[in-house]
């Protein structure tokens, strides 16, 4: 049976650690107000550059351009999981991870190579321990990732698109839902799926306007393929920084409320080694009394 003063030493620790754990939960919590804001304020965009691209598109007809062609023959398949820098945020990387590995097998199935674009630390160096194909990997903005970084990604994925090097690109990431829920979910960024854009243009039959498009909308179908494909990833970079928070807030909070309990029965072990002490003392002191009275 453990000592009083190692269940004391003990009871401090863990109260050491429930302070930081109560810190974190705090600072998560006030991290993903700021992070809801920017994800509330992103969906109206996202869904509306939807509707921009499908009625340019509409008017274009049958435009022949690289993001939209879809290769018949899919070699070589891109995956693209956004994970964090950091952990200490219950499954949040891992249930990333689990559903690209998924995808992987199902791809190597299938007959196909599969290249890995990883964004955050986690998942880069889980693909890098495994040994997988990694094409190319960002880190260092996973907290609070600005546009600037969607475009550097959506770049890269797109140069890797039309050169040939991937027939198909995958988005997985954790779509925010609340604090208490992120969905992980996957899209096919690339090829840009058309029958998407003909169900947004579907949906704004209802309000028919007439345009006049200068240039002409080929071309700016083809300006808007791009920025498309960054916004999409964009979005998906804010629902991972909503979704890492909340996962960490709900996360610290169970560490906290688990470090309390594990104090709760320490201390109650500890009260009764120190009563067995005390116990134990009175005995010796009575034995003494009674062998010297005899």
């Amino acid at each position: 049976m453990a000592s009083v003063q190692d269940l004391k030493r003990r009871v401090r620790s863990i109260s050491n650690t429930r302070k930081l754990t109560r810190a974190m939960e705090l600072v998560a919590s006030a991290r993903l107000r700021r992070s809801q804001q920017r994800i509330e304020g992103m969906r109206p965009y996202a869904d509306r550059m939807l509707e921009l691209m499908a009625g340019t598109a509409k008017a274009a007809g049958a435009a022949n351009l690289p993001l939209l062609q879809r290769r018949d023959n899919v070699r070589v398949v891109g995956i693209v999981p956004v994970a964090g820098d950091r952990g200490l945020a219950g499954a949040f990387n891992a249930q990333v991870l689990r559903r690209s590995f998924a995808l992987m097998r199902e791809a190597q199935a299938a007959g196909q190579e599969v290249r890995f674009f990883p964004i955050g630390k986690r998942a880069q160096s889980t693909i890098r321990f495994r040994r997988f194909a990694l094409a190319q990997a960002w880190t260092g903005f996973s907290d609070k990732p600005t546009y600037a970084d969607a475009q550097a990604v959506a770049h890269a994925v797109a140069d890797a698109y039309v050169n040939e090097e991937v027939d198909r690109v995958v988005l997985v990431y954790n779509a925010f839902v609340s604090p208490l829920v992120q969905r992980v979910t996957e899209s096919e960024i690339l090829p840009i799926a058309t029958d998407r854009l003909e169900e947004s243009a579907d949906e704004d039959r209802s309000h028919p306007v007439d345009f006049f498009f200068e240039p002409e909308p080929r071309e700016i179908l083809a300006r808007l393929l791009p920025v498309y494909v960054e916004t999409e990833i964009y979005r998906a970079l804010l629902e991972s920084a909503a979704s890492f928070f909340g996962a960490q807030m709900t996360a610290m909070r169970n560490a906290s409320k688990s470090a309390g309990e594990l104090i709760d029965n320490l201390t109650l072990a500890m009260n009764r080694a120190r009563q067995a002490e005390i116990t134990q003392e009175i005995l010796e002191v009575v034995a003494g009394a009674d062998a010297l009275t005899q």
